[in-house]
């Protein structure tokens, strides 16, 4: 996908993430820095608010419902997955636990973003209008999830 599109703009924040957790696992085998990864788990989630409050909106108006429901699903699904990696942190669990639960978010990251770079991304330009894809630039450049803020899909 080309660099400077909306859909290269959030596939290259799906990277960022993916190399968190990465660089985090990699780590694992001395004393392991949860910076990478702490980062990452806030970056997917402002990810995931963006995608629910600026993107999927106008494109589920334009008919894609069915693949917009897949990805709130699978969003519910990571959210919970964050939650737990989160958990074990705070438990001070063991390295192989959190090796575990590390490759366990990456798997669904992968899964879900095999689906969403090519049947969401690829509309995003096409369907949204200049001011929503305008809002959505800005806030890629500067937003931040809200506090208390949780997915539609997320199991509270």
């Amino acid at each position: 996908m080309e660099a400077n599109t909306l859909g290269g703009a959030l596939e290259r924040e799906h990277r960022q993430i993916d190399g968190g957790i990465e660089a985090y696992l990699a780590g694992l085998d001395g004393p392991a820095n949860p910076a990478p990864l702490l980062a990452a788990l806030t970056g997917l989630r402002r990810h995931i608010y963006l995608e629910e409050q600026f993107l999927f909106p106008p494109l589920k108006a334009a008919g894609l419902m069915g693949p917009i429901f897949v990805m709130l699903r699978e969003h519910g699904q990571l959210w919970s997955s964050m939650d737990n990696l989160e958990q074990l942190l705070a438990d001070g669990a063991d390295g192989g636990a959190r090796r575990e639960a590390c490759t366990a978010l990456l798997a669904l990251l992968d899964a879900h973003n095999s689906k969403e770079e090519p049947i969401i991304y690829t509309q995003a330009d096409a369907i949204l209008s200049e001011d929503a894809g305008s809002e959505l630039q800005d806030f890629l450049a500067q937003g931040t999830t809200p506090d208390g803020w949780v997915c539609s899909a997320a199991s509270r």
